[in-house]
């Protein structure tokens, strides 16, 4: 039986019971293995009618308690985001059927902390009043700046990029038109250390980023650049203070190249892959790494390891051999070891944790959850 609790900031959480009835239907967007605060990894995937989670019972152990599922109808898509405080919020897109027809809103719920409900599901609107256009809005990206400001993007009817913040205290502004055009559903919002929050799109024009000069400012559109990157392909990563490294697969050659400001993207070299770049930052036996993941050609699983912006120097890429349908999903557990999820073909999701040695090595045995 669902029932309702609130939680010590007053809000009204939702509680469902655990289920094996629900199958994985796909992974979020976004990162979907998330850390918490206490050092308790959480996995999420879609499901029919809403999400599952399933939430490490210790630090960096083995056992899972889950899965939890959280129910939200006619859910067609949903990211997840993190803040420097550890909540995870959950974005999405909404399609309901009403006596006048279907209606599209996006939506908005916060787990606070690992293990937790989550909030009820709250409603942000459409920009567009008119119902057939504001069904041709696109799935929502987000981002949660340095003071747990919430950031909202999605493209527009018209392939721009519209933008919704939280305000203080909860209350959410207007819809902001931050123009552009042409643009892909690949949305990839970041954001520095510092505060300052950057979009990454890819279009038919060339790559378009929007990007603050102060935290908190405005988001101020740069000129397109002559980068063309295949739609889902991008992703951000800080590898130094207030400096974000962008992979992407290049649209020309298949190949996945690197990108930072003032430079022109460089090709890695490596294997061809699918979907998106995962990235993320790791000490590796005492050094400063940027590991790699993506889904490659032959539907397995593909790791790059370099030294963190010494991509010029090689990356070592490897195949995991292990199954992976759609985004997989990197994280640091709360004992510093490197963990990757993936979901496999019979929609099982497993990860396998860095072992002991130099470099990067993962167990042998997936754990399948």
């Amino acid at each position: 039986m669902r029932r309702r609790k609130p939680d010590s900031s007053g809000s009204t959480l939702l509680l469902a019971p655990s289920t094996g009835r629900h199958q994985v239907s796909g992974t979020p967007r976004g990162r979907w293995m998330t850390l918490g605060k206490d050092g308790r990894l959480t996995l999420y995937a879609r499901t029919d009618g809403g999400l599952l989670r399933w939430t490490e019972r210790s630090r960096g152990g083995d056992r899972w308690d889950g899965p939890d599922f959280v129910p939200i109808a006619g859910l067609t898509d949903l990211t997840v985001v993190q803040g420097a405080n550890a909540y995870v919020h959950f974005l999405g897109r909404r399609e309901l059927r009403g006596d006048e027809g279907p209606s599209v809103d996006f939506v908005h719920a916060v787990q606070y902390q690992t293990g937790r409900p989550v909030t009820e599901w709250r409603s942000l609107g459409n920009f567009y009043r008119d119902r057939e256009r504001g069904r041709k809005v696109g799935a929502p990206a987000g981002v949660v700046d340095a003071q747990g400001t919430v950031f909202v993007f999605a493209r527009n009817a018209g392939r721009g990029l519209q933008m919704r913040r939280e305000g203080k205290g909860g209350k959410w502004g207007a819809w902001q038109d931050l123009k552009g055009a042409g643009l892909s559903a690949g949305i990839v919002p970041s954001v520095t250390s510092g505060g300052l929050v950057e979009v990454f799109a890819t279009s038919d024009r060339g790559v378009q980023q929007w990007r603050q000069d102060v935290p908190d400012g405005p988001l101020l559109m740069a000129p397109p650049s002559q980068f063309y990157a295949l739609e889902g392909s991008a992703t951000a990563l800080e590898t130094a203070a207030e400096r974000l490294t962008y992979y992407w697969t290049d649209a020309a050659t298949a190949g996945i190249v690197f990108f930072r400001a003032g430079a022109w993207p460089v090709l890695l070299g490596g294997y061809p892959g699918e979907g998106a770049v995962v990235a993320l930052r790791a000490d590796l036996g005492g050094y400063d790494c940027t590991v790699l993941a993506q889904r490659g050609t032959s539907g397995t699983l593909l790791i790059g390891v370099c030294g963190t912006e010494g991509e010029q120097d090689g990356v070592w890429w490897s195949d995991t051999t292990e199954e992976c349908v759609g985004d997989p999903a990197l994280a640091v557990d709360g004992h510093g070891r490197v963990v990757v999820a993936v979901r496999g073909r019979d929609g099982a999701v497993s990860l396998a944790r860095q072992e002991p040695g130099p470099g990067l090595t993962l167990s042998p045995q997936w754990h399948r959850l």
